[in-house]
C-alpha cells in the first residue's frame, strides 16, 4: 500500500493530504464561534500589499471544497495507475528510461511506431521528465512528456489496447501589463529600464518605425508608454505576449497605435501604422552622407548630385527591400559595385548600391522587409555603406523626407468597431500613465489638472 501511495503524482498526494487535514480540523473545531479581539492582527489587511489572486500553491492554502473539487475533476484512470516520474540524466537514452520504469523495449517500439506525433521522444534532454503510468499488472497505460510550459505529449491506450498520441494544451491566462519610460540616453536603454524584453523593444520600434527614424529622430526627453499582454499558466508567469497599444512622444509629436484583431497596428482613426515603404532599409549606425543635389564627391572632388542617402553599418548587415515589388536589376559594375534595383507600384523605384552580396535575381518578386543583399564596400566608395535611392516617376526624392504611401486603412463596420475599441484601450493606457505619474511625483508637488 505504501508503495502505491508514493507512486501517486505529487499534486494528487497534496490534494488528498489537504482534504484529510481539513476534515480533521473541522472535527476538532469548537461548536461555538470564537470572537477575535479588537486588537487582533486579523482585523485588517496590510495597506499597499499585493494580494495574489492565483491558485493556491501550498496545502495550507487549499480549502476543503477546493481540494474535493480538484479530486473530483481528476481522470479516473489517474488514481488507478502506479505512476513513476523519471528525470533525464546526462547520457540517458529513451531505452534506458523505459528500462528504469520497468517497461519493455517492445512497448517502447510500439510507442515510437506512432510516427511523427511522438518523434520528439527521441530528442530528450537532461533535466526533462517522463511520467510512466502502469496498471496493476505492470503494463504501460499512459506516458506523459512536457513539450513546454503549455503543451504535454500524452501517449495512452485506447479501448482496443492500441497506443494513441495527443497533445494536451493548458489554458493560458492573459493579463495586461503597463510600462513607461523617458529617454535619457537612447531608446534601447530606456526600454530595458522600463522592464521590456529585447523582442518587445524591437516590436515597439517596428510599430512606429514608419513614422520615426529610430537612428536619427530620437531625442532626450522623448517618452513612450506600452500596454502589453503577459501569459500565465496555473498562476505562473510564462512569457510576454503581444503589445496591445502604445504611444510615443517624439520631438513634440504624439504617435499612437492599437493592435487590431488582424494582428496589425492602426492609428486611433483606423489608418494603418504600416506604410508601403520602410523609411530606412537597413539597421544602420549613422548616416555618412545625406541626400544633396550639390554635394562635393569624396573621390572625384567635383560637385555632383548625391541622389540618395548613405547608411553606415557593419559589413554583412542585411539589406531589406523597402517595399513590395519586383527586382528589375541585380548585377555588378565598377561604379555601383553589387547593386539591386526594385520596381514598385505607383512608378516608384528603389536602388541599393555597394553591396557585398546580392540575395535576389532579376525578375524575382520581393516582400517588404525581405533581405535582398548584404552591406559592403564594392564599387567606387571610400568605406563600407549602403547607398539608397528613392525615385518617383524617374525623379530622385530624399528617402528620409519623401511622403510615403500608407497601407490600406480599415473601412466600413470594421473601422467603426476598431475606433470605438481603440478609444477605450487608449483611455486605459493614459489612465495608467496618470497613476504612475502620481506615484512618482514628490509629496510637495501638485499634478497638473
Amino acid at each position: 500500500m505504501r508503495q502505491f501511495v508514493t507512486k501517486i503524482p505529487p499534486k494528487h498526494r497534496a490534494l488528498i493530504a489537504a482534504t484529510s487535514v481539513f476534515l480533521s480540523i473541522v472535527l476538532l473545531l469548537p461548536s461555538e464561534p470564537v470572537s477575535a479581539s479588537k486588537g487582533s492582527k486579523n482585523d485588517s489587511l496590510e495597506i499597499g500589499k499585493r494580494y495574489s489572486l492565483d491558485m493556491p500553491e501550498t496545502i495550507d492554502d487549499i480549502t476543503p471544497e477546493h481540494a474535493l473539487a480538484e479530486l473530483a475533476a481528476l481522470p479516473e484512470e489517474d488514481l488507478s495507475l502506479n505512476w513513476s516520474v523519471l528525470q533525464v540524466q546526462k547520457g540517458d537514452a529513451l531505452s534506458a528510461l523505459f528500462k528504469k520504469a520497468n517497461v519493455s523495449q517492445q512497448v517502447m517500439l510500439d510507442v515510437l511506431a506512432l510516427g511523427s506525433s511522438v518523434k520528439t521522444l527521441t530528442r530528450i534532454f537532461p533535466g526533462e521528465q517522463l511520467e510512466f503510468g502502469l496498471n496493476s499488472d505492470g503494463e504501460l497505460q499512459e506516458l506523459r512528456y512536457a513539450l513546454n510550459h503549455l503543451t504535454t505529449l500524452r501517449v495512452s491506450r485506447d479501448p482496443n489496447g492500441q497506443f494513441v498520441a495527443e497533445e494536451l494544451k493548458k489554458d493560458v491566462e492573459l493579463r495586461s501589463q503597463f510600462a513607461n519610460a523617458e529617454i535619457r540616453s537612447n531608446f534601447w536603454s530606456a526600454g530595458i529600464e522600463a522592464g521590456l524584453s529585447e523582442s518587445q523593444i524591437m516590436s515597439l520600434a517596428g510599430i512606429f518605425g514608419w513614422d520615426i527614424d529610430f537612428g536619427l529622430d530620437i531625442r532626450a526627453g522623448d517618452n513612450f508608454s506600452v500596454l502589453y499582454e503577459t501569459q500565465y499558466v496555473d498562476g505562473e508567469f510564462i512569457s510576454n505576449g503581444n503589445i496591445i497599444a502604445a504611444q510615443f512622444s517624439n520631438q513634440g509629436h504624439l504617435y499612437q497605435a492599437v493592435r487590431h484583431t488582424d494582428g496589425n497596428y492602426y492609428k486611433p482613426d483606423g489608418a494603418s501604422m504600416r506604410q508601403a515603404f520602410l523609411r530606412a532599409p537597413v539597421s544602420f549606425q549613422y548616416v555618412s552622407s545625406n541626400f544633396n543635389p550639390r554635394r562635393l564627391h569624396p573621390v572625384l572632388k567635383t560637385v555632383r548630385p548625391h541622389n540618395g542617402v548613405d547608411y553606415v553599418a557593419p559589413v554583412g548587415t542585411p539589406i531589406m527591400a523597402a517595399g513590395e515589388g519586383r527586382v528589375i536589376a541585380s548585377a555588378y559594375n565598377n561604379l555601383n559595385g553589387h547593386y539591386v534595383f526594385i520596381q514598385h507600384a505607383n512608378n516608384i523605384v528603389t536602388k541599393y548600391l555597394h553591396l557585398s552580396k546580392r540575395l535576389v535575381s532579376k525578375g524575382e518578386k520581393v516582400r517588404q522587409g525581405e533581405a535582398i543583399g548584404r552591406l559592403g564596400s564594392t564599387g567606387r566608395v571610400t568605406g563600407a555603406h549602403l547607398h539608397y535611392e528613392f525615385l518617383v516617376s524617374g525623379v530622385h526624392r530624399n528617402p528620409r523626407t519623401v511622403k510615403l504611401p500608407q497601407a490600406t486603412p480599415l473601412q466600413g463596420k470594421d473601422k467603426e468597431l476598431f475606433t470605438a475599441q481603440a478609444q477605450q484601450i487608449l483611455v486605459q493606457l493614459q489612465t495608467n500613465e496618470r497613476v504612475l505619474l502620481a506615484k512618482t511625483m514628490p509629496d510637495n508637488a501638485t499634478a497638473a489638472p
